[in-house]
């Protein structure tokens, strides 16, 4: 449970939130991967105003939160958060056909790749790319997704923000001061809300987006292996890929306990016989060491550790 210094803000939440906040649950149920231990406390929002709440009454009880939309790319220690982890599922989605150019509006816990398939069906292009990603709009604005040669630069107009001083803001796309899978979010210690986002998209047909749709889908399911992971593990170094070096190092189909590297892909670390946490830990130190040793090259983690881990993989 919270420590000591955080029992009455606890108190004070449970008054608030009453039974929309559940205790002591287990947050492998809610990620890609199907590991990680227990939250102190968990909420599902389904807006952004309920995500606007549940950020404000948190922050100002000094409660250690975290937003998780499909945890596709989130590692949770097997013990857990000590903290309440709130999950997105603000999935409203608008599309602006009239507008010059057309765009899309979405909350920031909608599937981004639902996303993608909705606006295609209408007959918009643009976010063909992003058909195949499992994550939610605000993961993907955050950690500057991308695909088949494109990312959120390509796309984002806006995104609505939670300040961390209570003000709610709207930050183009080049406030974003987006890097490879990285964002000026992401990069800061300071703790903001993405809300929602809109997407310029351009008029097309659905029969035309469809095809390309249906090739990037059919390239992804014969370069990615199915099965509970989290996404690419590692950024590709410049100039170079993840998954060559670690496959050039003899290491596809190494496992530790129940995780294993792709054989499909070799930057996929695959839970095929009931991981732990710590097996995707190990492994990812493993595979480092080896690639460091093995290839001259520091590989750095594309995914995030959330929870209570001992120190950080650096």
């Amino acid at each position: 449970m919270l420590g000591a210094t955080h029992h009455q803000s606890f108190e004070s939440l449970r008054t608030m939130f009453g039974v929309r906040l559940q205790e002591n649950v287990r947050l492998a149920n809610y990620t890609s991967a199907r590991v990680g231990g227990e939250a102190d406390g968990l909420m599902i929002v389904h807006s952004a105003e309920e995500l606007e709440k549940a950020s404000l009454a948190l922050s100002d009880l000094k409660i250690p939160y975290a937003i998780l939309g499909s945890a596709s790319n989130v590692l949770i220690s097997d013990r857990g958060f000590r903290g309440v982890v709130v999950l997105n599922r603000a999935q409203t989605i608008k599309i602006e056909v009239n507008a010059d150019p057309p765009t899309v509006w979405a909350e920031s816990g909608a599937n981004f790749g639902s996303l993608a398939r909705q606006v295609a069906l209408r007959g918009f292009s643009g976010l063909e790319w992003a058909a195949t990603i499992p994550g939610s709009v605000g993961g993907a604005v955050y950690g500057n997704a991308g695909a088949h040669g494109s990312d959120m630069r390509t796309n984002l107009l806006l995104a609505e923000i939670l300040h961390p001083n209570h003000e709610k803001q709207s930050w183009l796309c080049g406030q974003m001061e987006y890097d490879y899978r990285s964002s000026l979010l992401k990069r800061s210690p300071i703790k903001a809300v993405i809300l929602a986002a809109r997407f310029r998209l351009e008029k097309s047909t659905p029969q035309v987006v469809k095809i390309k749709m249906e090739e990037y889908s059919a390239q992804r399911k014969k370069t990615q292996p199915p099965g509970a992971s989290l996404g690419s593990m590692f950024k590709n170094p410049p100039g170079d890929f993840a998954g060559r070096l670690i496959e050039a190092c003899g290491l596809k189909g190494f496992r530790i306990g129940g995780v294993e590297v792709s054989r499909v892909h070799a930057n996929f670390f695959v839970n095929d016989e009931k991981a732990t946490a710590t097996d995707f830990r190990l492994l990812i130190e493993q595979v480092k060491r080896t690639v460091s040793e093995k290839q001259g090259v520091e590989l750095e983690l594309e995914i995030e550790l959330l929870g209570d881990w001992d120190a950080p993989i650096d």
